[in-house]
């Protein structure tokens, strides 16, 4: 009898172990990339923001949670190639009109639910903190295994002046003509791990 319990018990945490969730999985901060892109009336910008931090979730090949940290204060310019434009436009998305990154050095998003049927295409939901302020997002995101590299991508797009960022927003000043700044802004999100 004592037998049969010791062979039940062992059983018992052999599966138990298998159904928790794994450790957080390795990002590559190098490999990994947030792209932003934003428009305007007369044409749009692009760039990089660096992750400063990031972390994945991972059990059984597929994320159930996990958050990335950007550092605001190296956001890059990357679509202007004349030094000054480029300086310009940099120190102008730094400062109080746009992220404020003397108050608020780091954005992130923090993943509170990742669905999937197939393991390939998810919906991501969780909370996006740009300024200190927080508010929910959901995208879509692709999601692939090869060997033990994850690789997700996914496109986040959001209103800036829900985070206090209304510089030339039409929706709060008016006569803007073609020097308005339309509101959405994306994010293209890349995030390696190994797992």
């Amino acid at each position: 009898m004592k037998l049969i319990t010791t062979l039940i018990l062992a059983v018992g945490t052999f599966f138990a172990a298998t159904t928790e969730p794994l450790a957080p999985a390795t990002v590559n901060k190098t490999e990994s990339s947030v792209k932003w892109m934003a428009e305007k009336v007369t044409g749009k910008h692009w760039g990089f923001v660096p992750m400063s931090d990031a972390q994945l979730d991972v059990a059984s090949g597929k994320i159930t949670g996990g958050s990335f940290e950007m550092d605001m204060v190296n956001l890059t310019v990357e679509d202007l190639t004349d030094p000054k434009s480029k300086g310009n436009l940099t120190n102008h998305l730094k400062s109080d009109d746009f992220f404020s990154v003397e108050k608020f050095n780091t954005s992130t998003f923090q993943i509170k639910e990742a669905k999937t049927s197939n393991g390939t295409d998810y919906t991501i939901s969780g909370d996006l903190t740009i300024k200190g302020i927080t508010q929910p997002i959901s995208f879509p995101a692709k999601v692939s295994v090869s060997g033990n590299q994850l690789t997700a991508a996914g496109e986040i797009t959001f209103d800036r002046t829900k985070f206090d960022i209304k510089y030339r927003s039409s929706n709060f000043f008016e006569n803007l003509a073609d020097k308005a700044i339309y509101d959405e802004v994306k994010l293209e999100v890349k995030l390696v791990a190994t797992i």
